[in-house]
């Protein structure tokens, strides 16, 4: 294991998080203990919880709810292409330009 201090690895932190990417043991050392630098995995259900404070099966009946909208949605022609939406959205702000120009004149 390769141990850095604390300046030392914030020198070079970019270098030092590559190799521990690679599979390199770093650790950095503060006070009497030694914390290791390695790459973690990210789990979605983990993230749903910590970030939206949702139960893994309360964001499956979130994402169901969303494909059955969507279908929905679909089969009535509700969807736009993006080209479609782009022209929408750049005609919407045309007009809200000219209002604007109203308003002032």
């Amino acid at each position: 294991m390769k141990t850095l201090t604390v300046t030392d690895a914030r020198q070079k932190l970019g270098y030092w998080l590559k190799r521990a990417e690679r599979g390199e043991e770093i650790g950095v050392v503060f006070g009497a203990s030694v914390f290791a630098l390695r790459k973690v995995p990210i789990q979605a259900a983990d993230y749903m919880e910590t970030e939206y404070g949702l139960t893994k099966e309360e964001a499956d009946r979130a994402a169901e709810r969303i494909r059955a909208e969507s279908a929905r949605d679909y089969a009535r022609g509700d969807y736009l292409t993006l080209d479609q939406l782009a022209t929408a959205v750049a005609n919407r702000r045309k007009a809200q330009r000219r209002a604007r120009a109203r308003r002032a004149a």
